[in-house]
C-alpha cells in the first residue's frame, strides 16, 4: 500500500462472491447447452459486451437468449438464470471499505447491467439494510452507465481524469487477468485476486497484536 491515496475495486468476484456456474448451469436447464460457449469470465460474444455497454436494451438482452434455447423460456426465467450467479455481499468486505475510506479515496469499477445493477443492491438492502453500493465508494462507475468496458483503457482513463488521479498513486484490485492488463498500460499499480484468494483473507488482513 506504499504511495497508495487511490484504490479501485472491482465488484463481482472481489466484494460481491459469484457463480458464473450457476448461471451457465440455469440457461443449459433452459435450453441453451452452448451457454459456456456464449459466456464466461475470461471471453464473451458481443451480446453480453454490448448488454454490458449499456448498448441494447433489457428486451433486446432476453429476447436473444430466447432465441438461443432449444424450448421456449419466459422473460422471468431469463432474469431468474442471468442473476444466478450473483451470492452475498460479505460484511468484512463492506467493513474493510468503511476502513479504507478513512485513508483513502474508494472507487468501485465493474462491467455490470442494469438487471444486476437491480439484483446486487437488493442483495445488499436485504442483507445489510442499506440501500445502494455507491455509499461505500467516492464515486461508482459501471460499465452499462458510461458506456465503456474493461478491460478499455478509456474506462480507466475516465476514472483516472474524472478524478485527478495520478495512476501511480492509484490501486485497482480485480479477479479478471485481461482487467489487470488494461489498467498496468496506464501505470496504475495492481493486484490481481486469483481464484481462492479474498480481500479480507490476502490483502487486507488485520494486524495480530503483539
Amino acid at each position: 500500500m506504499k504511495g497508495v491515496r487511490h484504490i479501485i475495486f472491482d465488484l463481482g468476484g472481489v466484494l460481491l462472491n459469484i457463480d458464473y456456474a450457476l448461471t451457465r448451469d440455469a440457461f443449459v436447464a433452459d435450453g441453451i447447452a452452448d451457454f459456456d460457449d456464449l459466456y464466461s469470465q475470461l471471453r464473451q460474444q458481443s451480446l453480453f459486451d454490448l448488454w454490458e455497454m449499456g448498448k441494447i436494451t433489457r428486451q433486446e438482452f432476453i429476447g436473444a437468449l430466447q432465441k438461443a434455447s432449444s424450448r421456449p423460456i419466459s422473460d422471468t426465467q431469463v432474469i431468474s438464470a442471468w442473476n444466478a450467479m450473483l451470492l452475498d455481499l460479505p460484511v468484512r468486505r463492506l467493513q474493510i471499505l468503511q476502513q479504507l475510506r478513512l485513508y483513502h479515496d474508494l472507487f468501485l469499477l465493474s462491467n455490470t447491467n442494469e438487471v444486476h445493477e437491480e439484483a446486487f443492491n437488493k442483495i445488499l438492502m436485504r442483507s445489510h439494510g442499506v440501500p445502494d453500493l455507491g455509499v461505500f465508494f467516492d464515486k461508482v462507475y459501471f460499465s452499462h452507465r458510461v458506456g465503456l468496458r474493461k478491460p478499455m483503457k478509456e474506462i480507466f482513463s475516465l476514472v483516472l481524469d474524472q478524478n485527478g488521479l495520478k495512476p501511480e498513486e492509484t490501486l485497482f484490485i480485480d479477479d479478471s487477468p485481461q482487467h489487470i492488463a488494461g489498467a498496468k498500460e496506464l501505470g496504475i499499480q495492481v493486484i490481481f485476486l486469483e481464484k481462492g484468494m479474498t480481500i479480507e483473507g490476502n490483502i487486507f488482513k488485520p494486524k495480530i497484536a503483539g
